[in-house]
């Protein structure tokens, strides 16, 4: 990846921000040749700042950093896109993005995926998701072959509530059950691509 510093007379180039698994724009921010260096070393977003005038990694005082997952640069090699992993809120305003959007996924499976592993990984009295983390995988495992079973029985029915509904139950559960076994929805949608190749 080549980077045209010298376009621009300050020797910056734009870096735009993106989350790496929302794909919402965070930020936008300047970089110098120094900075994308410092940003690949740490893997940290490092930008050059034009009010300090120097070097100024996003997150050094709020440990709100900005993980590096990649980093390209556009056709015109003056622009670089940053997509990263946001440590907390990136505005300095304590928003999501300074743009003041949340930042969320358009794909609500991808939101209840993290609200599974929420409850997971801080385990609650009061959560039935949590409960089943702590019954463990045979019981996890349950309730997903009922859920598949109470689906097939209402397909055999013309009630599209009762349908839709056990149709919800059995995807839920069956993102628990992947989240037990250690996966995300992406490992299997992953498969899916290899096996559409062939």
């Amino acid at each position: 990846m080549k980077v045209d510093f010298k376009k621009y007379s300050d020797g910056l180039v734009p870096a735009v921000i993106q989350d790496a698994k929302t794909n919402k724009v965070l930020m936008l921010g300047f970089m110098n040749a120094e900075a994308l260096i410092k940003t690949r070393e740490l893997q940290k977003v490092t930008f050059f700042s034009r009010s300090k005038n120097r070097l100024w990694t996003k997150g050094e005082e709020s440990g709100n950093y900005l993980f590096v997952k990649e980093i390209r640069s556009d056709c015109d090699n003056d622009t670089l896109l940053i997509k990263v992993e946001p440590a907390g809120p990136v505005c300095h305003t304590g928003a999501d993005t300074c743009w003041d959007e949340k930042n969320e996924s358009g794909n609500f499976l991808l939101q209840l995926e993290d609200i599974i592993t929420e409850r997971k990984n801080n385990s609650t009295q009061k959560s039935y998701t949590s409960s089943l983390f702590e019954s463990g995988i045979n019981k996890i495992a349950q309730k997903v072959g009922e859920e598949a079973i109470e689906l097939v029985i209402e397909a055999k029915d013309d009630n599209a509530v009762l349908f839709k509904n056990e149709a919800a139950d059995l995807l839920f559960h069956y993102l628990v059950l992947l989240q037990a076994k250690g996966y995300k929805l992406d490992d299997v949608i992953e498969v899916l691509k290899e096996r559409h190749k062939k």
